[in-house]
C-alpha cells in the first residue's frame, strides 16, 4: 500500500489542525466548566454548537463520510489520518460531525434505511441538528457475545413491541439525542445469526423510560454520557425496522468495519497528545536536580511510546486499505488486530505521561486521566480483546499453510 497521503488529505489535514489549534484546543476547558457549573450536568455548552457552525461554515463538515454527495468522498484510508487529529481531543469529533454512535447510525440508515427513514432521521442527523444512540448492551447478558442479546422486538399487527433493559448506552443523556437504533431477538426460532433485527425508535416514544448515567472509573461523560434505558411495551410503527427482520446482524458486520477503524484513529490521536504533554512536561519539569528529560528511564518512555504509536498506526492504516480493496469480511483479522493493539498501545501510552505528570496526571487540570479512562472503556466497549484475539487465532489457523508438512 502507498502510505503517502494524497494533495486532498493533505489539504484536509492541514485545514483540521488549524481549527483544532485556533478553536478546540484553546476552548476545552471551557466546555468542561460549563458542565461542572451549570444547573444541569446534561446541558449542553452553547459553543459546542458554535464550534460546530464554524467546522460546518469552513467545509470541515461530516468527513467520515465516503459519499461524496453527503460527504467529502474519502475512503477509509484516506479519512483515518483525519480521524486522528479530530480524535486527539475528547470533544474534536462531535464539533465536524464525526462522533460516535451518529457516525454509524448515519451509516446504517445511508446503506440500508428507507427513504422515509432517511428523510425524517438521517438529514437532522447529516446537518447536525440532532443527535442519536445506539442500543445493544444489555446487563443481563455477555453482551461480548452479540446472539445472547435478548430484548424483544416483537411484530403485532402494523407494529413493534419491544421490551427489555440496555445500559451504556452512549450519547443517550443529551438533550439534542432523538432516536436509538434498536437491537433485539425478533426471530428465536432462526439460527443464531437470524435471529436479531435493528428498529428506529424515538427517545420520546412512550415507554422508553431513561435510567441512571453509567459512569466509568467515576467520569459520567455530560452531556451526552452512558445511561441504561428500560423498554417497557414501547410500540413503534413496523415502518421503523431497518432492512427486515433477522437481518441485524448483518447490518452489523456494514456498521462495526468502519467504525473500528474510527475508534482505533482517535485511540492514536489521543495517545500522540498524551506522548506530546509528556515530553513538554519531561523538558519543564526537575527531579534529583535535572531535567525530568535527562533522566534515562523517561527518555525510555518517550522512545518506546514514540514506536508503539507508529506501530499501531501502520497496523491501522493497513486495516483501512484492506477494508477498501477487499472489503470488511476479507479485513476482519486487521480489524481484530488493531481492537487489540490500538487501545492497549494507548493505555501504556497514557499510563507513562500519568506518570511523568504525576499528581497532575491525576487531576481533572490535563486530558490524561479522563483520556485513559475512555481507552480502558474501549477495550470493552468496541467487543474485549478476547473475543478479537479469538478471531485472529481462528483466521490465523484456516490459513492453507498449515497442511504443509514443510512448516512442521
Amino acid at each position: 500500500m502507498d502510505f503517502d497521503y494524497t494533495p486532498k488529505v493533505n489539504e484536509l489535514r492541514r485545514r483540521l489542525i488549524a481549527f483544532m489549534d485556533e478553536h478546540v484546543y484553546p476552548n476545552e476547558r471551557a466546555i468542561h466548566e460549563f458542565s461542572e457549573k451549570a444547573p444541569s450536568r446534561w446541558i449542553v455548552p452553547p459553543i459546542v454548537e458554535e464550534l460546530k457552525s464554524k467546522a460546518r461554515a469552513e467545509g470541515l463538515w461530516n468527513l467520515f463520510l465516503p459519499e461524496s454527495d453527503l460527504g467529502a468522498g474519502l475512503t477509509n484510508l484516506e479519512y483515518s489520518p483525519l480521524c486522528e487529529i479530530m480524535g486527539r481531543s475528547l470533544v474534536g469529533p462531535e464539533l465536524f460531525n464525526c462522533s460516535f454512535p451518529d457516525t454509524g447510525n448515519m451509516e446504517v440508515l445511508i446503506r440500508y434505511g428507507t427513504a422515509e427513514q432517511k428523510e425524517r432521521w438521517l438529514m437532522p442527523l447529516l446537518r447536525g441538528e440532532i443527535r442519536s444512540a445506539f442500543a445493544m448492551t444489555e446487563p443481563a447478558v455477555a453482551s461480548s457475545d452479540a446472539t445472547n442479546i435478548d430484548a424483544r422486538i416483537v411484530r403485532e399487527g402494523d407494529e413493534y413491541v419491544i421490551n427489555g433493559e440496555k445500559w451504556y448506552i452512549s450519547g443517550a443523556g443529551d438533550p439534542r439525542c432523538k432516536v436509538m437504533i434498536f437491537m433485539g431477538r425478533s426471530d428465536p426460532g432462526n439460527p443464531p445469526h437470524q435471529q436479531h433485527s435493528m428498529i428506529l425508535v424515538p427517545m420520546d416514544t412512550p415507554g422508553v423510560r431513561i435510567g441512571r448515567p453509567m459512569q466509568v472509573f467515576g467520569y459520567d461523560s455530560a452531556p451526552s454520557g452512558q445511561f441504561e434505558i428500560f423498554f417497557d411495551n414501547v410500540r413503534v410503527p413496523a415502518s421503523n425496522l431497518i432492512l427486515g427482520e433477522g437481518r441485524g446482524f448483518e447490518i452489523a458486520q456494514g456498521r462495526l468495519g468502519p467504525g473500528r477503524i474510527h475508534h482505533c484513529m482517535r485511540s492514536i490521536g489521543m495517545a500522540e497528545r498524551a506522548l506530546e504533554l509528556m515530553v513538554a512536561r519531561a523538558l519543564s519539569r526537575k527531579a534529583f536536580h535535572k531535567r525530568l528529560a535527562d533522566q534515562g528511564v523517561i527518555r525510555h518512555y518517550i522512545a518506546w511510546s514514540r514506536i508503539e504509536i507508529d506501530q499501531a498506526r501502520l497496523l491501522t492504516l493497513k486495516a483501512a486499505d484492506v477494508m477498501d480493496k477487499a472489503g470488511n469480511k476479507v479485513a476482519r483479522s486487521e480489524i481484530a488486530q488493531i481492537k487489540v493493539v490500538a487501545p492497549n498501545m494507548a493505555m501504556r501510552v497514557l499510563d507513562r505521561a500519568i506518570q511523568i505528570h504525576g499528581a497532575a496526571g491525576l487531576s481533572q487540570d490535563f486530558p490524561l486521566a479522563a483520556i485513559y479512562a475512555g481507552m480502558r472503556a474501549l477495550r470493552l466497549g468496541d467487543g474485549p480483546d478476547e473475543v478479537h484475539l479469538n478471531v485472529i487465532a481462528k483466521i490465523q489457523m484456516e490459513q492453507p499453510w498449515l497442511s504443509d508438512n514443510r512448516h512442521a
